[in-house]
Protein backbone atom coordinates (compact mmCIF):
# COMPACT_ATOMS: atom_id res chain seq x y z
CA UNK A 1 0.00 0.00 0.00
CA UNK A 2 1.28 3.77 -1.20
CA UNK A 3 1.43 6.40 1.13
CA UNK A 4 -1.96 7.95 -0.73
CA UNK A 5 -3.72 5.01 0.23
CA UNK A 6 -2.34 5.20 3.57
CA UNK A 7 -3.63 8.90 3.94
CA UNK A 8 -6.73 7.70 2.39
CA UNK A 9 -7.33 4.71 4.72
CA UNK A 10 -6.85 6.88 8.04
CA UNK A 11 -9.20 9.36 6.49
CA UNK A 12 -12.36 6.77 6.10
CA UNK A 13 -11.55 5.37 9.36
CA UNK A 14 -12.29 8.83 11.06
CA UNK A 15 -15.49 9.08 9.32
CA UNK A 16 -16.03 5.61 9.83
CA UNK A 17 -15.67 7.06 14.00
CA UNK A 18 -17.88 9.78 13.17
CA UNK A 19 -20.94 7.18 11.81
CA UNK A 20 -20.75 5.15 14.95
CA UNK A 21 -20.61 8.27 17.24
CA UNK A 22 -23.83 9.26 15.84
CA UNK A 23 -25.16 6.21 15.79
CA UNK A 24 -26.25 5.97 11.74
CA UNK A 25 -29.13 8.94 11.51
CA UNK A 26 -27.52 10.75 8.95
CA UNK A 27 -28.57 8.59 6.09
CA UNK A 28 -26.70 10.30 3.54
CA UNK A 29 -23.65 10.72 5.42
CA UNK A 30 -23.66 6.72 5.95
CA UNK A 31 -24.30 6.12 2.17
CA UNK A 32 -21.04 8.32 1.34
CA UNK A 33 -18.79 6.23 3.51
CA UNK A 34 -20.43 2.94 2.29
CA UNK A 35 -19.61 4.06 -1.34
CA UNK A 36 -15.58 5.43 -0.42
CA UNK A 37 -15.39 1.47 1.58
CA UNK A 38 -16.41 -0.23 -1.33
CA UNK A 39 -14.26 1.96 -3.56
CA UNK A 40 -11.34 1.27 -2.02
CA UNK A 41 -12.08 -2.31 -1.84
CA UNK A 42 -12.06 -2.27 -5.89
CA UNK A 43 -9.44 0.29 -5.81
CA UNK A 44 -5.32 -0.72 -6.67
CA UNK A 45 -3.27 0.24 -3.73
CA UNK A 46 -0.13 0.21 -5.32
CA UNK A 47 -1.31 3.54 -6.76
CA UNK A 48 -2.30 6.73 -5.80
CA UNK A 49 -6.11 6.72 -5.38
CA UNK A 50 -8.18 8.22 -8.46
CA UNK A 51 -10.02 11.30 -8.76
CA UNK A 52 -12.85 9.59 -8.37
CA UNK A 53 -12.29 7.86 -4.94
CA UNK A 54 -10.60 10.95 -3.48
CA UNK A 55 -13.97 13.07 -4.61
CA UNK A 56 -16.10 10.21 -2.85
CA UNK A 57 -13.62 10.75 0.34
CA UNK A 58 -14.28 14.64 0.26
CA UNK A 59 -18.18 14.29 -0.37
CA UNK A 60 -18.43 12.26 2.60
CA UNK A 61 -15.92 14.58 4.71
CA UNK A 62 -18.14 17.79 3.49
CA UNK A 63 -20.97 15.63 4.61
CA UNK A 64 -19.46 14.72 8.14
CA UNK A 65 -18.41 18.48 8.61
CA UNK A 66 -22.35 20.03 7.32
CA UNK A 67 -23.68 17.40 10.21
CA UNK A 68 -21.75 18.34 13.12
Amino acid sequence: MNDGFKDLKGRIRKLEEQLVARGHVDVDFAQAVSRVRRAVRHGDRSREPSPELRGLLERAETLARKST
